[in-house]
């Protein structure tokens, strides 16, 4: 048996292959550096420590997976974890916090998402690649969603709100930004299960029209319109947003929100994103685009490898642009800019709700889902809240208003009508 050292008590046979992968040099750097609260606990038992008092536990289950401990990335990490390849055992937090020292200590590469230099976003791609996403089952969502099912940031205004309560908050803080005002029409661009659109028709008496690309969604957001004696007031369609000029006409609504949807356009189609909003707004009408944001100038992937993980298993197709971008596109299509609020630190907050939320009820998600797609769920929320709480990614809300005449807009002098 080797001595009391860096690999503890390994057997000379799980040692080597240790050593081979370079798993025992990445522990000693961890060590060297101040540890991290991590044990890798080997195939046959044997244990690796990076630091003292280790309150996260990987437990390895295929030694191909020693490879990827030697030379981790956040999106090896997740993969294995996802394919089974090792365990976890722990705070998920503050499994996130140590992958990504892991990462950074083990000096692998990132990497890069070709997809983005290739033009994506077909029709009938993005159609899959939604419906990939949103329809894993309703069940699913409403286990760790709140009570309206809203599956985008909420707004906390003192932090100390429940989630159904911050969530009531954020649909009233677009809703005041949009100016709605009883017997307007609104389009909702990605509407999910309804809640927008509900919320602005129950409570502002405006004609609210939703579309996703979602047919579960779409369902069952009907549904709940019918049974809030809503749909009247209420219309949600199975529709891309390349379709609404040709489905509704130009200038049919007095305001646009678009709540979370922009990530799924694709840098090369906001143009035409854009444009379209313009098209079916009509002069003077207010636009809402809710979305995530790159803070990489360059719009390049979240690093070491987060965003592959992201796009493989999550997001098929996503992509971040800089805010920078999404300004810039916008006032190409006449769009002039009046407000820009960033949400990071509520969507922090958000996305740790929905992860506690799952985790507690996990024995009722295994039942609802497969187990490789609660793994991946389990992943991507406490480390999408780990990465918003580090700022490798922000969410803003632009409000714009379409201006292709000269003249003033339509807006208050000041933003004291945002926050009344």
């Amino acid at each position: 048996m080797w001595g009391e050292g860096i690999l503890g008590r390994v057997t000379r046979k799980v040692a080597a292959r240790a050593v081979g992968s370079g798993l025992d040099k990445l522990a000693q750097r961890v060590r060297e550096g101040g540890g991290a609260p991590l044990a890798v606990v080997l195939p046959d038992g044997a244990r690796i420590e990076f630091g003292t008092d280790p309150t996260v536990v990987l437990t390895v289950r295929d030694d191909a997976a020693l490879a990827t401990l030697a030379r981790p990335t956040l999106g090896a990490l997740g993969e294995a974890y996802v394919e089974g390849q090792i365990d976890l055992a722990g705070d998920m937090m503050e499994a996130l916090a140590v992958a990504e020292r892991l990462a950074s200590a083990g000096g692998a590469p990132t990497g890069a998402r070709l997809a983005l230099l290739l033009g994506r976003h077909p029709v009938q791609q993005d159609r899959r690649d939604v419906q990939y996403h949103y329809d894993v089952g309703n069940d699913f969502y409403q286990l760790w969603l709140d009570e309206r099912m809203v599956y985008s940031c909420a707004y906390f205004k003192t932090g100390e709100e429940s989630l159904d309560q911050a969530q009531i908050d954020k649909l009233d803080h677009v809703c005041r930004k949009l100016g709605l005002a009883p017997g307007e029409r609104l389009l909702d661009i990605g509407c999910g299960w309804g809640g927008l659109v509900l919320h602005a028709a129950q409570r502002y008496g405006v004609h609210a029209v939703g579309i996703t690309l979602s047919a579960r969604q779409a369902t069952l957001a009907r549904e709940r319109a019918a049974a809030a004696r809503a749909a009247d007031r209420v219309e949600i369609v199975q529709l891309d947003y390349r379709e609404v000029v040709e489905r509704f006409g130009e200038a049919s609504f007095d305001k646009v929100a678009s709540i979370g949807m922009f990530e799924h356009v694709g840098l090369r189609n906001l143009p035409l994103y854009f444009g379209t909003v313009a098209r079916v707004l009509r002069e003077r009408g207010l636009f809402l685009n809710h979305g995530i944001t790159a803070t990489d100038v360059d719009n390049r992937p979240v690093g070491s490898g987060a965003g592959d993980f992201v796009d493989k298993y999550v997001f098929p197709g996503g992509e971040l642009p800089h805010l920078h971008l999404a300004v810039r596109e916008m006032g190409a299509q006449h769009f002039e800019v009046y407000d820009i609020e960033s949400l990071r630190p509520h969507y922090a907050r958000t996305l740790a709700h929905w992860s506690q939320r799952l985790h507690a009820r996990l024995g009722a998600a295994a039942a609802t889902v497969p187990a490789r797609t609660l793994r991946i769920w389990r992943a991507y929320l406490a480390g999408c809240a780990y990465g918003f709480a580090q700022g490798w990614m922000n969410v803003y809300q632009i409000l714009a208003s379409k201006q292709t005449e000269p003249g003033p807009t339509a807006l208050p002098p000041t933003r004291d009508w945002l926050y009344r």
